[in-house]
């Protein structure tokens, strides 16, 4: 198995994404393919102390701009990095891509050179979340924001094939976000959506309101990719809002104290709610898997990342994309 990686995607790149690969490499059982320029590659692993043996580098010219607009993939940003490591995923010389960039040029990207599954409509950013209960898979996240409820449904049985095949939960339990319990509420697109989602062969569970998304009573939560990402952002704020409170009260010689009798729990928690632990995004419905890592994302990300990608391959879920969507 191959797995390609943007080496100049992200804020930390390439010396961080060097590091989770070289992570990756050691631990798991995938090759690994870095796209980017090969002389600072090699340059920054000197530096750093890493050894680039049994990585595969592929040569890109240039960086894409997360400035640029995300069409640029295909004009200005070819022979970039990114572009570079989805042709290879095009052309079949990976099984799966990597990348901390520009969010909008990957979705464009992998839509328009690593191509759709064939009858899905739309593309979607998939992040996994933690609740009270375990992770759950929003449903888009950002990639469409305007959605039909044929869209929706679609959604649904993605997230649905990732998550038994690579989170191991039968038959995953499926919410609608939507502002009430009752199928009776909600817009078009939720009414419309509540009816094909109900008479699918999904586990649809009903209507999720926002407030019951961290209880952990679904696996997968499914939305229009407005919602979804003021959702995701809110989820993001208020993990930071947690985590700056405790460290708030843990200070001090007293908040020291303490802090050492839950020292357990409190890295327990710390580790749930760290992004770092998943990797990244899958972006659902490409004919091969691409993981949005955070732009941010440092070693563990990266390596994580890698690791998600090789179980979206290992478990088999674009084959299973397949099967549903014929079906």
């Amino acid at each position: 198995m191959k797995i390609i990686v943007d080496a100049f995607g992200g804020d930390n790149a390439p010396a961080e994404v060097i590091k989770g690969c070289r992570m990756a490499a050691d631990r798991l059982s995938s090759d690994m393919v870095l796209t980017g320029d090969e002389e600072k590659i090699k340059k920054c692993a000197r530096e750093n102390g890493i050894s680039l043996d049994g990585m595969e580098i592929v040569h890109a010219d240039s960086v894409f701009d997360i400035h640029s607009e995300p069409s640029e993939i295909l004009k200005s940003g070819k022979g970039s990095s990114m572009e570079t490591g989805l042709r290879l995923l095009s052309e079949d010389k990976g099984d799966a891509f990597v990348s901390a960039g520009s969010t909008g040029a990957l979705v464009f990207g992998a839509t328009f050179i690593a191509k759709r599954i064939k009858g899905i409509k739309r593309p979607a950013l998939a992040p996994i979340l933690p609740t009270a209960k375990g992770p759950v898979m929003l449903m888009d996240a950002g990639a469409n924001t305007d959605c039909r409820p044929e869209m929706l449904l679609q959604f649904a049985i993605m997230a649905s094939a990732y998550m038994e095949k690579v989170k191991g939960i039968s038959s995953p339990r499926v919410g609608l976000i939507n502002i009430g319990g009752e199928d009776t509420k909600g817009r078009e697109i939720e009414l419309e959506a509540y009816k094909l989602l109900k008479n699918s062969p999904l586990n649809f569970c009903g209507n999720l309101e926002a407030r019951e998304l961290p209880k952990g009573e679904f696996d997968v939560a499914v939305t229009d990719g407005f919602t979804g990402n003021v959702v995701l952002k809110l989820y993001e704020g208020m993990g930071s809002f947690f985590a700056g409170s405790l460290k708030s009260i843990f200070s001090g010689f007293t908040g020291k104290l303490s802090a050492m009798a839950v020292y357990g729990r409190i890295k327990s928690f710390k580790k749930q709610m760290d992004y770092k632990e998943e990797g990244g995004a899958p972006l659902m419905g490409i004919s091969k898997p691409v993981i949005k890592a955070h732009g941010s994302s440092d070693a563990k990300a990266f390596f994580n990342a890698v690791r998600q990608a090789e179980n979206c391959v290992s478990g088999g879920v674009i084959p299973t994309i397949e099967k549903a969507v014929r079906k």
